[in-house]
């Protein structure tokens, strides 16, 4: 991932999609760098306190923090991307589900110098505008049932998420890079050739398909 730039546009959920935010981590800082929502997510004002490692694991809730600093340890030994599923108490005592997915941020050289990528919070998913999201994708729910669902699927098995908020994370990505939601769950079932077999890897492989499947879709596909 060499786009570097926080994106303001995902600040807000529309038409049911779940809240999203981004975010960066540069491993030879420590430097973590939160867009507006990612800070209204654990209730604070945007730019209102410096995101570091240790106010991140003070908000995890206590039985995914091991797990998390686990996580972040690893991104900093290997290189990796920080990725994870996980539950986040923000300052007024709210519970959040959330789904990070991530990416290496590289330098000019090709260097591994960081991580980048978008808290995905699945807690209200469920609750508004479920009918308007479904209504908008229902052409190509009719159509292309069949992989859109084995999308679904990939999604759910990969990330511990349930049906709908797969759904929503699916139409999520088909909305935040103005592709057909048929041809991005096609491409990633088509990318599923390339995963590694192990787990944690096929994961952290899984994010980067996630989030560059729609990079490449065949122009002939419409």
């Amino acid at each position: 991932m060499r786009k570097h730039g926080l994106s303001s546009g995902d600040d807000t959920a529309a038409g049911g999609m779940p809240r999203v935010g981004s975010f960066r981590f540069w491993f030879t800082t420590r430097r973590w760098e939160w867009s507006d929502e990612v800070y209204r997510m654990h209730g604070y004002t945007p730019g209102g306190v410096v995101p570091t490692t240790e106010l991140l694991l003070s908000h995890k809730h206590p039985d995914d923090r091991e797990d998390v600093a686990a996580r972040i340890a690893r991104a900093l030994d290997v290189g990796d991307s920080f990725s994870s599923r996980h539950r986040f108490i923000d300052t007024a005592g709210a519970e959040h589900s959330v789904m990070v997915v991530a990416d290496r941020i590289h330098d000019d050289t090709g260097t591994v110098v960081g991580t980048a990528g978008f808290y995905i919070d699945l807690t209200d998913t469920l609750a508004e505008n479920e009918r308007d999201t479904l209504s908008a994708a229902l052409p190509d729910l009719i159509e292309h049932r069949a992989v859109i669902e084995q999308a679904k699927g990939v999604l759910m098995h990969m990330y511990r998420i349930d049906a709908e908020q797969a759904f929503k994370v699916l139409s999520w990505r088909s909305q935040e890079t103005n592709t057909k939601l048929r041809d991005l769950a096609a491409q990633l079932i088509t990318d599923l050739a390339t995963l590694p077999s192990l787990h944690p890897q096929a994961v952290t492989a899984f994010d980067h398909l996630l989030l560059s499947a729609h990079t490449r879709i065949p122009q002939h596909r419409g």
